[in-house]
């Protein structure tokens, strides 16, 4: 069959041949194409390409903000309306987001006019649906019901949304805080302040653990201005209230009230996290089997019974059929 697809006078062996000459041709000028210097000249055109998107993006960008900016002021005349950016569950507010993450005032204003507005959007389109869209077999009692547990869960959702961004925040500067006290041992024994080696540190952790930076860099600058070098470690506490924050802040006040060193403390501290980081890697790798079971229940064992038994049962059928 592939002989009747060659050219006159090529068989088999000669294709073979011929086709391997050329992988190995390609082969060749791929690594040469490889191992060769880029040419300045090629930099220059991706430089250039890449110069010409980033001024795209930056054309772009101002009427992005200007909508986004609409959409702002739009949300903040409902708020300021109802007057929800002067209440005490404004201020509790304000610090649950900025313990996700969320320091902006447009945050909070957002949020506001979501708990606000969800409520009524959820209970407009539950009206819609279940009264005005055609027949159903429910009650009007159960019409109800569905009605207000779904305005119900529309009221929690953005809480609910705040509070999963809070946790993983939180696992993930439990994760980074480690390598942070690492660097800040090295900063403290070279001599840098406080505030020196939270800007320090946060510098270089930026990269892998942008959640940690990011606190850090806040308090650094907190350092730098407010009265009291206590408030500034207080509101790092607060916006992270981890136990492990917790404790770093209570050594570092503790070594700003008695003059203790540092160093020791903050390394004492790293060896503890370090220790607490792998046995919760070592607590999760236990529940491993205890996780698989169910998915190996559904999905392994019926393909692995089908495979072992099914050859038997088609035999005893074949059997059974002959007889």
């Amino acid at each position: 069959m592939i002989e009747t697809l060659l050219p006159f006078g090529l068989d088999q062996a000669d294709a073979l041949a011929i086709l391997t000459g050329a992988m190995a041709f390609l082969t060749v000028v791929a690594i040469w194409r490889a191992l060769l210097p880029e040419s300045e000249y090629g930099q220059r055109i991706s430089a250039l390409i890449d110069r010409r998107e980033r001024l795209r993006h930056a054309m772009a960008e101002p009427r992005r903000r200007v909508a986004l900016v609409d959409r702002t002021k739009f949300m903040e005349r409902v708020v300021r309306q109802f007057n929800l950016l002067r209440t005490r569950e404004a201020e509790r507010t304000r610090l649950k987001l900025a313990q996700a993450g969320w320091r902006s005032e447009q945050g909070l204003v957002r949020y506001l006019f979501a708990r606000l507005s969800l409520p009524l959007l959820v209970g407009l389109f539950v009206i819609l649906t279940l009264f005005a869209s055609g027949p159903y077999e429910t009650s009007v009692t159960t019409r109800l019901l569905i009605a207000a547990l779904l305005v119900v869960a529309g009221a929690y959702a953005p809480e609910l949304f705040v509070r999963n961004a809070i946790s993983k925040r939180w696992s993930k500067i439990r994760k980074g805080l480690p390598d942070a006290l690492d660097l800040m041992v090295i900063c403290a024994e070279a001599g840098l302040s406080l505030d020196a080696t939270f800007t320090r540190v946060a510098r270089e952790m930026r990269q892998a653990a942008p959640e940690v930076s990011d606190e850090l860099d806040v308090t650094a600058i907190e350092l730098g201005f407010l009265p009291r070098r206590r408030q500034a470690l207080d509101n790092l506490g607060r916006r992270v209230d981890i136990p492990e924050m917790r404790s770093l802040t209570n050594a570092l006040l503790q070594t700003e009230k008695y003059g203790t060193p540092l160093a020791r403390a903050l390394r004492v501290l790293a060896a503890e996290y370090r220790d607490q980081r792998l046995l919760r890697a070592e607590e999760k790798a236990a529940r491993l089997p205890a996780t698989m079971t169910v998915p190996m229940i559904i999905f392994i064992l019926p393909t692995l019974f089908v495979v072992l038994i099914g050859p038997a049962v088609l035999r005893t059928m074949d059997a059974l059929r002959a007889l």
